[in-house]
Parts: C-alpha cells; structure tokens; sequence
C-alpha cells in the first residue's frame, strides 16, 4: 500500500482518488498534479513505481499545504477569530453555526444531541 506524507492510500483505486485521502487534496487538485506529473489518471495506485510516489510526494510537499501543516493552518484560524472576539469566533465558541445558518431549526449538527428542558406547566384558574 502507497504511503504518501504518513497517509496510506488506497491501491485498488485510481491514483486520482486515492489521491483526495490526503487531508486537502481534493479531485481537481488530484487530476492536475497526475497532469503536472505526467502520470496517467487511471492507473491504479498500486501499479505506480517508487520513483512516481516520491515524485508525487515531492510536489504535494513543494506546492501543496496538506495533512498536519493545513490542520494546524485552520485550528490557527479559528483560535484567531476566538481571540479577537468576532461574530465568527464567538459562534465558534459556543458551537453554534458560524455562516449565518438558522438555529431555532436544523442546527443539530453544530448543537449536538437535543437537550429537553423542563416545560412550563399550566397555570391553574381561580
């Protein structure tokens, strides 16, 4: 099995979806750097030479930012927007939908598991 920047990817898939495995390496970016590289799009993973996986992982590291590099990049994003304390950042705290989506419906991805709360009883006539 191929091993491309610590991620083993799959071998009996072309090489341009096994490619999209890698955090950040989507199916056009996969297509272009199989383009770049000269190597054909539908060759499996598994029929590539050593010589072709580090030609790929040379350009992935040269020209791409993947895997742990671009984590970071976005956790440092976000830390940012939380410590300036902007609209984007105190929806990132309290885990409530950041791109102005609705919340008094269909949030549950954001929110979480519903959590009841004890309704009001009724009022009794006297």
């Amino acid at each position: 099995m191929p091993r491309i920047q610590g991620v083993d990817i799959p071998q009996d898939k072309p090489i341009y979806i096994s490619l999209t495995y890698l955090y950040g390496v989507g199916r056009t970016s996969a297509i272009q750097i199989c383009q770049t590289l000269g190597i054909d799009v539908q060759k499996r993973a598994k029929e590539l030479t050593d010589d072709d996986i580090a030609r790929v992982a040379n350009l992935l590291d040269k020209e791409f930012v993947i895997e742990g590099q671009l984590r970071r990049k976005v956790q440092q994003d976000i830390a940012r927007l939380r410590d300036i304390n902007c609209y984007r950042g105190i929806r990132h705290r309290r885990g409530l939908p950041v791109r102005g989506q609705r919340t008094r419906t269909n949030a549950r991805t954001r929110k979480g598991a519903r959590k009841t709360v004890a309704g009001k009883k009724g009022v009794k006539d006297k």
